[in-house]
C-alpha cells in the first residue's frame, strides 16, 4: 500500500515544486507562472488539465501584481485597443480549437514556446514609440488572443511588445499583470464552457495558491534588486530554457 501511495505523492511534490518555482520567475519578472508551469505539468499531466490547475494563481498573482504597480486606471486606458483585441481572438481560439486532441494540445504548446525565442530576439532589436503603438496594440492584443485559446501561453508575443517600448522594470511588471488579469478572465471562462477543463481542476487551483504565493514572495525579493538590463536578459533566457524543455519531451 506504500509503494502504491508513492506515484501520487511524488506527483503531489512534482507540481507543487513546479508552482513554487513558476511563482518565482513570476515575481522577479512579472511573467512566468503559466510560462514554466504549464510546460512543467504537461510533463506530468494532460496539458488541458495543467492549465486548469493554474485559474487562481494566474489571477490572484496578476491582480496583486497590477494593484502593486498602482497604475490601473493609466494601464487600462493605454492598453485598450490590445485588451479589446485579446479578448475577441481568445473566444474565437477556444471556439475554433475546442475539438483539439490532448496530444495535439501539446504539439500547439511546443510551437507556441519555441515561437517565443524568435519573438523575443526580434523585440531586443527595435522600438515601438507611441504613435505606432496605437495601431501595434490591438493587433498584437489579436496574435497573444490565438495564442490564449490554443495553449493558455498569451506571454511570448505580450513579453515581446512591452519590451519594444521599452518600459522600465516595475511599469513593465505592473503593465504585463494589468494585460494578464483581463485576458485571463473570458480565456479561463470560455474553457471552462467548452470542457478544456472542469470545476474540480478548478477547485484543486485553490491549493496551488499556497505554493504561489511562497514563490512570488521569493520573486519579488529577487526583482528588486535586478538591474533594467539584467531584467530584459533574464525574460530572454527564461523562453529559450523553456523551449529547449519542450524539444526534450
Amino acid at each position: 500500500m506504500f509503494h502504491d501511495a508513492m506515484p501520487s505523492l511524488a506527483l503531489w511534490i512534482a507540481c507543487f515544486g513546479a508552482v513554487v518555482l513558476g511563482g518565482v520567475v513570476k515575481g522577479t519578472l512579472g511573467v512566468g507562472l503559466p510560462l514554466v508551469v504549464v510546460p512543467l505539468l504537461s510533463l506530468l499531466l494532460p496539458a488541458p488539465k495543467a492549465m486548469g490547475l493554474l485559474v487562481m494563481p494566474v489571477l490572484l498573482s496578476n491582480l496583486w501584481q497590477s494593484i502593486e504597480g498602482q497604475k490601473l486606471r493609466e494601464g487600462f486606458q493605454r492598453f485598450a485597443g490590445l485588451l479589446v483585441g485579446q479578448f475577441v481572438a481568445t473566444i474565437a481560439a477556444i471556439h475554433f480549437t475546442r475539438n483539439l486532441s490532448v496530444q495535439g494540445f501539446n504539439m500547439l504548446l511546443a510551437l507556441v514556446v519555441m515561437a517565443a525565442v524568435g519573438m523575443m530576439l526580434l523585440g531586443t532589436s527595435f522600438n515601438i514609440d507611441r504613435q505606432k503603438e496605437r495601431w501595434m496594440g490591438p493587433l498584437v492584443g489579436v496574435i497573444a488572443g490565438a495564442m490564449a485559446g490554443v495553449s493558455s501561453l498569451t506571454g511570448p508575443i505580450l513579453i515581446t511588445y512591452l519590451l519594444a517600448l521599452r518600459l522600465r522594470r516595475e511599469e513593465f511588471v505592473g503593465s504585463i499583470s494589468i494585460i494578464y488579469l483581463i485576458g485571463a478572465v473570458p480565456m479561463y471562462g470560455a474553457m471552462l464552457l467548452y470542457g478544456r477543463f472542469g470545476f474540480s481542476e478548478v477547485g484543486l487551483s485553490c491549493l496551488a495558491l499556497i505554493p504561489m504565493f511562497v514563490g512570488l514572495q521569493i520573486g519579488r525579493t529577487i526583482r528588486h534588486r535586478l538591474s533594467d538590463k539584467v531584467f530584459r536578459h533574464l525574460l530572454l533566457s527564461l523562453l529559450v530554457a523553456l523551449s529547449l524543455l519542450l524539444l526534450m519531451k
